[in-house]
Formats: C-alpha cells, sequence, structure tokens
C-alpha cells in the first residue's frame, strides 16, 4: 500500500460586489455589467442582502456560466432553471471570484455553508 499526503494551500478570493440580477442581464458591451469572459471562478446568489444562499456553483468560464446559464438559461443550469421557475428574480443578487482552483473552492463554500446552515443552498443539491 502507498500513502500519500497533499497539502492543499490557501486560496484568497476577491470578490465581486453583488449585483442585482436584471443588471446582470445586458452585456458589458452594451452598456451593462462586465463578468469576466473566459475566466473561471466561483459564484453565489441569494435573495438580497440575505445570509443564506440560493445556489453556490463553480464555473470553467465565469460569463457563460452566470449570464448565459444561470441568468438567462441560453444554456443548461439546473439552479438558473429552477430559480427563474421559483423565485422573483428582481429581488435576487449575485457576487463572483475569479480563481483558476473552482473546483476546490466550490467545495469548500459547500463545506463551509453546511456547518453554517445545516443544510445545502436552496437550489443546490450537491459539490
Amino acid at each position: 500500500m502507498e500513502n500519500q499526503e497533499i497539502h492543499i494551500p490557501p486560496i484568497r478570493l476577491e470578490w465581486s460586489a453583488w449585483n442585482n440580477w436584471n443588471d446582470l442581464i445586458q452585456d458589458g458591451r452594451s452598456g451593462g455589467i462586465n463578468i469576466p469572459n473566459g475566466k473561471p471562478g466561483v459564484y453565489e446568489a441569494r435573495l438580497t442582502e440575505q445570509a443564506e444562499r440560493l445556489t453556490i456553483g463553480k464555473a470553467s468560464n465565469l460569463r457563460m456560466r452566470v449570464r448565459q446559464g444561470l441568468i438567462k438559461g441560453k444554456s443548461p443550469h439546473s439552479s438558473g432553471k429552477n430559480i427563474r421557475a421559483n423565485e422573483n428574480v428582481n429581488d435576487i443578487e449575485i457576487r463572483w471570484a475569479e480563481t483558476d482552483r473552482p473546483c476546490a473552492v466550490e467545495e469548500e463554500l459547500h463545506k463551509q455553508y453546511l456547518m453554517q446552515f445545516k443544510k445545502w443552498p436552496k437550489y443546490t443539491d450537491h459539490t
């Protein structure tokens, strides 16, 4: 049997400001808010100024995952579909952070959320 020990260094996140769902519909090139394009990262959605999250997710391309998947539904996003069907999007805000380790960060954000709230975000089932 072979043993291996892995040390994962800390990851620092620089979160964007919380942005209203409707303010993110319009592309940054057309006067809307820029979401990093082609950059991996993580994102969170919540009801305005609430501590609990609707979803916490990872992305290989933040703009595509958040704007096209979560918000517009132009690409598959199970949380986005359920949020659009069941929530008043006028009351939702979203933030994101770039990271080259989105899977590890999403897993840690989920773990921290579960420890704090004893449940998953409302529209998230697993890491």
